[in-house]
């Protein structure tokens, strides 16, 4: 007995015995959670219940065909060959050319009809994971590398359509061949199927050997697929950063091990899988010798029990009889391999989505007036404690704001309790008098524009990219603002104008002119509240003058909230907020914090030095 999977050339093991079996085996690996998921993916294929059936018949078809074939080509060497008897002979090949050809015809249809329902299966899987992500919370992005969310949307996904194009029928045709050919095998001669049926428990014994240790390797084999990817999505979004600090040597170390363990557990999922068909073929091989040999034999003592005919008949037929056996065995892992990748897909879409449960104010127009009460909120407050602690301010509509401190002070939790990314432990937030837990989020969020530190543009025109904003914008809703966030002459420059396709994340623009063009999404939503998270932070002093600008227009009329470093960015808020540790420490307008020379005090005197 396997006690680990040993190591090629010097290679660590992979999976040892006690994750196979025992008290430690992995939960995943019961047969309970197979049949959920293969229940789940049954319920996506049936929608298409009727041409299924189709298919199933079409299977039932070809299976028989494929059993009529031996069986009357035995017949005729019984009937003509042998006694050399030729009459009717023409009779018995034309029916047997139109049982081949309807066979080709039925596999030809049943395979075509499947193919499609296994990509409309399959799409309606891929669109529903991808709709489910957007349901998602923030929260759970937070805590999963993105490319490794990638990978279940695309390899995953990927290996659950080749099993419903193919092995599915596979499956389903094996088992309707066994059954028909042991039919008629027991109606040619017990004797014969009774030897042929010795090979079946050495096959059930081996393929159950291969199998269990083929499981937890796909599944290993499914998850580092998964970590290869996020890391090389990581790596990829992160290449200037990479390149900055020198660690090209680093990462392409952290690449090489991610993937040689993607090598290696690949290496022993496809070994022990490959040892099935070479199994499979030497009992086959065994299964026709012994035919061969004892149906020879028992042709001889010519009884007529046993005949020429029927040895060839009984020796197509164990063939027949031990390849859908063969076939089974094969599909199996990628049936393994399909149900690891559904499984990793299903558990996302078991993930609880951002639920809205308020429905009071699904028309609601806000104006913008703002309320914390004693609100405290942690990320973990189990081990962390709280990020901000008993925050409470009142703001008008209409009114600017600003927060001030040291990172980490809980500037941007404030702004992603507004937004109801997150849910506050503790106290209550109010727009306009109402809890925002009875906002529905769309409502709120249709109102609410952010302006953050590092713009994020998507792989579209300009125009395209500004009018995110609000879909249903006019091209000269879009351009007037654009003007009125000071990117229009930018924009004009470029060589097709707004029809200019940005590449991902606007590498071809500056960070001020995406910042201008941040700006200019959320003058064309015309929101009711502003969220402006360090929006010059990372710009230069001349482009800072431009954005500012643009960012004074934005704010009218508007209730703003604004975190900056930079307090000369502050100046005009009506209320500046001073945070430390998550708690308020002092407020009021710029003036009057000045006056106190207070914490805002000396953090402006240590900006000026």
């Amino acid at each position: 007995m396997l006690r680990t999977i040993r190591k090629p050339f010097g290679y660590e093991p992979i999976i040892k015995k006690e994750d196979i079996k025992g008290p430690n085996k992995k939960k995943v690996e019961r047969a309970s959670d197979w049949k959920y998921v293969l229940k789940r993916i049954w319920q996506l294929v049936d929608e298409q219940r009727g041409l299924l059936v189709t298919v199933l018949a079409l299977v039932l078809v070809s299976s028989v065909l494929a059993l009529l074939g031996p069986f009357l080509i035995g017949k005729i060497i019984d009937n003509h060959i042998i006694p050399m008897q030729f009459d009717g002979l023409g009779k018995q090949i034309a029916i047997l050319i139109a049982i081949y050809l309807g066979l080709s015809l039925a596999t030809y249809f049943q395979s075509f009809w499947m193919v499609g329902i296994a990509q409309q299966s399959v799409f309606k899987l891929r669109t529903g994971l991808f709709s489910h992500l957007q349901k998602l919370p923030v929260t759970f992005f937070d805590k999963r590398q993105h490319g490794e969310l990638m990978s279940r949307v695309t390899n995953d996904i990927e290996n659950v359509s080749q099993t419903l194009n193919s092995s599915f029928i596979q499956v389903f045709s094996s088992i309707l061949t066994l059954t028909g050919t042991l039919g008629v095998m027991l109606y040619l001669s017990p004797t014969l199927t009774l030897l042929t049926m010795t090979i079946v428990p050495i096959m059930f014994v081996a393929i159950r050997w291969i199998t269990r240790r083929t499981g937890l390797l796909f599944k290993e084999q499914q998850r580092a697929v998964g970590e290869l990817n996020g890391m090389i999505e990581e790596t990829i979004s992160g290449q200037r950063i990479v390149k900055a600090f020198s660690q090209e040597e680093r990462v392409m170390e952290e690449f090489a091990q991610k993937s040689d363990r993607l090598r290696r557990t690949g290496f022993w999922a496809l070994t022990f899988s490959g040892f099935i068909p070479k199994v499979m073929n030497m009992l086959n091989n065994a299964s026709f010798a012994i035919v061969a040999g004892v149906g020879g034999l028992l042709a001889l003592r010519g009884d007529g029990i046993v005949t020429i005919g029927t040895i060839v008949i009984f020796s197509e037929f164990a063939r027949q009889f031990t390849r859908p056996l063969n076939d089974l065995s094969n599909q199996f892992n990628t049936v393994l391999s399909a149900i690891a990748g559904a499984e990793r897909v299903f558990k996302i879409m078991d993930e609880p989505i951002e639920l809205d449960d308020a429905t009071d104010y699904q028309d609601a127009v806000l104006k913008g007036e703002v309320e914390f009460r004693n609100v405290s909120f942690g990320y973990a407050v189990e081990t962390d404690g709280y990020t901000i602690e008993d925050v409470s301010f009142h703001v008008k509509s209409g009114e600017t704001v600003a927060f001030v401190g040291a990172t980490g002070a809980g500037k941007t939790t404030i702004m992603q309790l507004l937004a109801r990314f997150y849910e506050a432990n503790e106290g209550q937030i109010l727009i306009d008098g109402i809890p925002i837990s009875d906002l529905p989020r769309s409502t709120l969020r249709s109102q609410t524009a952010f302006v953050l530190q590092d713009p994020f543009l998507f792989e579209a025109t300009v125009m395209e990219n500004i009018r995110y904003g609000k879909l249903d914008a006019t091209d000269e809703e879009v351009i007037e603002a654009a003007k009125r966030a000071n990117a229009h002459s930018f924009v004009s420059r470029l060589e097709d104008g707004y029809d200019t396709v940005l590449t991902a994340d606007g590498g071809e623009i500056s960070q001020g002119q995406k910042q201008l063009l941040s700006i200019a999404r959320a003058l064309v939503a015309d929101p009711v509240l502003l969220l402006l998270d360090e929006a010059t932070s990372s710009i230069d002093t001349v482009t800072e003058l431009q954005i500012q600008e643009a960012l004074d227009r934005l704010m009218e009329g508007r209730t703003s909230f604004v975190i900056a470093h930079r307090l000369n960015t502050v100046r005009k808020a009506d209320t500046v907020y001073v945070m430390g540790r998550g708690k308020l420490i002092e407020s009021g307008s710029q003036e009057e914090l000045i006056e106190r020379q207070g914490t805002y005090y000396t953090m402006l005197m240590d900006s000026k030095v």
